[in-house]
C-alpha cells in the first residue's frame, strides 16, 4: 500500500536526504520518496505505520502529516492565524526598515531618498540573513527562481548582488544601473513566486535565507513587488 504526506521542514536538498533515509529505515516501509520541492513524501509499506512511528523516526525540525488529513483536518481561520505567525519575523523586519529610512530622513524630509534609502537596508538586510547560511540557501532559492533552475552558480552569487546593490543604494553610486538590475533580478524571482503560488506548493520562501524558516505565501510577492513598484518610481524620476 502507497500513503503521501506532507513534510514541513525541509529548506534544502540535504533535508530531503535526510528525511528520506529516515523513513526508509523505518520497519513495514518498502519504499519512501520523498520530494523538496513538493515538500511531501511517498511511503510504500507492507502494513500501514502510524502517522505517530513516522514522526518519532524524524527530527523535530520536521513534521509529517498524512496529506488527506492535512488538508482536511484544520479549518481556514487556523491555516490563516498560523500564516500570520509564521511571517511574523517578515514582518517585523520591514517594520525595522521603514522605520530606519524615515528616522534617516525625517529631518529633511525627501521621498525619494526615503524610497533609495529603504530600498539600501532592504537588500542589506535580506543578503546578510541568505549569508548566515550561504552554503543551504542556494538549494532553497532554485526550488522557485527561473534563473537560477538554469544557471545554479547563480543561486551562490545572488547573496553578494544584494550586498552590492544595497551598498549602490545607500551610498548613492550608479543609482540608475542599480534600479535597472533591481527590476531584472526581482522581476524574474517574482515570475518563480507566482508560478509557485499558482501551482499551490508547499515550499520555504528564501527570501531570509534558510535561518529563518518561512512558507512561500502571497506576503513574498507583496515584498517583492513593493521593491519592484519603487524601483519604477525611482527609475522615472532618476531619468526623467
Amino acid at each position: 500500500m502507497k500513503q503521501t504526506y506532507t513534510v514541513t521542514g525541509m529548506t534544502c536538498n540535504g533535508c530531503r536526504t535526510s528525511v528520506e533515509a529516515a523513513l526508509n529505515q523505518i520497519p513495514d516501509v518498502i519504499k519512501a520518496s520523498v520530494s523538496l520541492e513538493d515538500s511531501q513524501a511517498v511511503i510504500e509499506m507492507s502494513k500501514y505505520i502510524s502517522n505517530k512511528s513516522l514522526q518519532n523516526a524524524l527530527s523535530d525540525k520536521y513534521k509529517i502529516l498524512e496529506k488527506s488529513i492535512f488538508q482536511n483536518s484544520e479549518s481556514p481561520t487556523i491555516n490563516d492565524k498560523n500564516e500570520i505567525q509564521q511571517l511574523f519575523p517578515l514582518f517585523l523586519i520591514f517594520g525595522y526598515i521603514i522605520t530606519a529610512s524615515f528616522l534617516i530622513n525625517y529631518k529633511a524630509w525627501n521621498t525619494s531618498n526615503f524610497m533609495l534609502d529603504f530600498m539600501g537596508l532592504f537588500y542589506i538586510v535580506f543578503s546578510f540573513f541568505k549569508l548566515l547560511d550561504l552554503k543551504g540557501f542556494p538549494d532553497s532559492f532554485r526550488m522557485y527562481d527561473p534563473l537560477a533552475k538554469v544557471l545554479p552558480w547563480y543561486a551562490w552569487v545572488y547573496p553578494f548582488i544584494e550586498a552590492v546593490l544595497g551598498l549602490m543604494f545607500l551610498m548613492r553610486i550608479e543609482v540608475s544601473i542599480g534600479l535597472v538590475l533591481t527590476l531584472i533580478i526581482l522581476g524574474i524571482t517574482t515570475v518563480g513566486v507566482v508560478k509557485s503560488l499558482l501551482n499551490k506548493k508547499t515550499i520555504p520562501c528564501a527570501c531570509l535565507g534558510t535561518a529563518l524558516k518561512l512558507p512561500m505565501t502571497k506576503a513574498t510577492f507583496i515584498e517583492n513587488s513593493i521593491m519592484i513598484v519603487m524601483a519604477i518610481i525611482m527609475l522615472i524620476k532618476v531619468t526623467g
